[in-house]
């Protein structure tokens, strides 16, 4: 029952000694999610379904003295999620930290979905998530120790129109965080699901070229600013860290306040008496 060998440290965040499988690592937030580990101390298996799209961002880790290996994962292929993890554990040992970045969307009406749309995007978010959790989890168990962060939304909690299997697989990946939470607890294994507000991402930049819906947005988020991605680099450190510890089974909004579901109109601060 061995936990890596900061646990005894008083940097409640220190990442140290500590090996984080990041999937979903080619662009976007998830290279920001293991940048953050790697600040943090810790080294890194990054995934990719082409490895060789890592090999800039692999450098990148690598020069901040972190040990890297760069692995191919299909998150929608079962054999694939098995040959990752046995990989990684064989290269690393103990796997301390696993973040279930690797997802998609499809941005459709409801009405125009396909029956190959919600596969695609189901198998990915919310199977992909399942299956990746259970084959590095066998490794985390056998040692007495993990941190498991599953990566949501605030479509987790929240509806909206042309995202309904989205919404679904990141609902799911909500009631999934807490159901693991529950069976692995016992074995020093905690699962949380870190959830976005809303990112500019490759998945969603054209909506940001629209002004006025920038605007609407903006108005809606009481912090008065979409999400700018080092504006996670906290929680996932904190999710991975000993910080965490008894921490299990939730949902961290990174939201601006969004989730608070104010609607504003802009209006000058009250003056100060």
């Amino acid at each position: 029952m061995n936990a890596p060998m900061n646990k005894l440290s008083d940097k409640l965040f220190d990442l140290t000694g500590y090996v984080a499988i990041v999937t979903g690592t080619s662009r976007g937030l998830g290279q920001y999610f293991a940048r953050a580990l790697a600040k943090a101390g810790a080294d890194l298996v990054l995934t990719s379904r082409k490895r060789e799209t890592l090999a800039e961002f692999a450098a990148e880790i690598e020069a901040l003295g972190r040990r890297v290996l760069a692995l191919d994962l299909d998150v929608r292929d079962e054999e694939s999620i098995r040959r990752m993890a046995a990989d990684a554990e064989a290269a690393f040992g103990q796997i301390a930290i696993l973040v279930n970045n690797a997802g998609c969307n499809i941005r459709k009406p409801a009405l125009e979905v396909t029956w190959d749309n919600w596969n695609q995007i189901l198998e990915t978010n919310l199977r992909g998530t399942f299956f990746v959790s259970q084959a590095v989890a066998r490794s985390m168990i056998a040692h007495g120790y993990g941190r498991i962060i599953n990566i949501g939304s605030v479509t987790s909690v929240f509806g909206y129109a042309g995202l309904a299997p989205y919404g679904a697989s990141r609902g799911g990946v909500r009631q999934l965080t807490m159901s693991l939470a529950d069976d692995w607890g016992q074995f020093g294994v905690t699962v949380n699901c870190l959830a976005p507000g809303w990112f500019k991402t490759e998945q969603n930049k054209a909506l940001y070229e629209n002004q006025e819906w920038v605007d609407y947005l903006t108005d809606r988020i009481p912090v008065k600013r979409p999400g700018e991605p080092h504006d996670l680099d906290g929680a996932v450190v904190f999710l991975a860290s000993e910080a965490s510890r008894y921490i299990t089974g939730q949902t961290l909004l990174v939201d601006g306040g969004i989730s608070t579901g104010a609607t504003r109109a802009t209006v000058a601060a009250p003056k100060q008496s």
